[in-house]
């Protein structure tokens, strides 16, 4: 069966929590029918359409949607509906399945480009069947994610659906105000929480399956973090921990933030758990992430940051999903 989930409202600035139900969907499974190119099918709810804003904010989720399709050359077509929402800053909303971690090794390995991110990330994963965080045979994956991985996964809907709150960002035509966020970021921290970014350890259960991206969470080199603890270190690392490429929030849901993201810096990135006002984020170690957990990129172009677009204007088995329940800030 399909399951759903969605990510709490992403926090602001570090404060206000919001919180959201989960949602339980039948499952539909199907041979994909994979486009040449990576595409992202957008479609826009009438609290888009309908409001005054809506050329506005259009043109900006078309610029999202236009960068990953620029970097991204897995030839998968991605649906997601994006929606107003009216408190809180983001939040999406993603179907996923459950599938064991040695299919999800072994569905790595066959997709990796071969390249600098792939082999280091695969290098750090031992075989099967228990997978290295808490010793369990499980992943959850999103729909998107397991189709990138030659996996058919189609939900009976949108592989996801993202809300943002224009009433508090910036965009392109807008009056910039130092005190809002960046709309395009906002949009591509919930894109890529559509497309497979985050953490399991946001469900509280640390026994259940884990997503793809906790394989690659340290606190140290050769040891995992997994853990709720505020206190303790994360870190995003292709490398066994070797690097440190960027904190993991460890603030939580009760916080209004997810493990998922990034702990907020000095420098603003995309995948911050907690917004910055006035700041346009960083979209880089994100990337990384998306290729570590299954996507190809292209190598002939650097790839550029968001404000570049604001300033320019193995198997096909029967497998349990479900709807992801991703947060952001609030």
């Amino acid at each position: 069966m399909l399951y759903q989930s969605t990510k709490k409202n992403r926090a602001l600035a570090r404060g206000t929590a919001l919180f959201g139900l989960t949602l339980a969907s039948a499952a539909l499974w199907a041979t994909p029918a994979y486009a040449s190119l990576f595409t992202i099918n957008a479609t826009f709810a009438p609290s888009i359409t309908g409001a005054s804003n809506a050329l506005q904010v259009e043109a900006v989720i078309a610029q999202a949607v236009s960068f990953y399709e620029s970097i991204v050359t897995t030839p998968i077509t991605v649906n997601i509906d994006y929606g107003e929402m009216t408190t809180g800053l983001g939040q999406s909303s993603t179907y996923y399945g459950i599938i064991t971690y040695s299919q999800y090794l072994a569905a790595l390995t066959s997709h990796s480009s071969g390249d600098a991110t792939d082999t280091a990330a695969l290098a750090s994963l031992p075989a099967g069947p228990d997978n290295p965080v808490n010793g369990g045979t499980t992943v959850d994956v999103t729909t998107a994610n397991l189709r990138a991985l030659g996996f058919s996964a189609n939900p009976p809907g949108a592989d996801s659906t993202v809300l943002v709150n224009t009433s508090i960002t910036n965009y392109a035509g807008s009056t910039f105000n130092s005190s809002y966020y960046d709309l395009l970021a906002v949009i591509e921290h919930e894109t890529d929480e559509a497309l497979g970014l985050g953490s399991n350890i946001d469900t509280g259960n640390l026994t259940a399956a884990i997503r793809g991206e906790d394989l690659f969470r340290y606190s140290a080199p050769g040891v995992r973090s997994y853990t709720t603890s505020s206190s303790a270190t994360s870190y995003f690392s292709i490398n066994g921990g070797v690097t440190d490429l960027i904190g993991f929030n460890q603030a939580g849901p009760p916080g209004g933030s997810d493990y998922g993201d990034w702990v907020s810096s000095s420098t603003a990135h995309v995948q911050d758990a907690f917004g910055t006002p006035g700041a346009t984020p960083v979209f880089g170690v994100e990337k990384t992430a998306l290729d570590a957990i299954g996507y190809n990129f292209t190598s002939v172009a650097a790839i550029p940051e968001p404000s570049t677009f604001w300033l320019l204007s193995l198997g096909a088995g029967v497998l349990g999903l479900a709807r992801l329940r991703q947060t952001r800030r609030s």
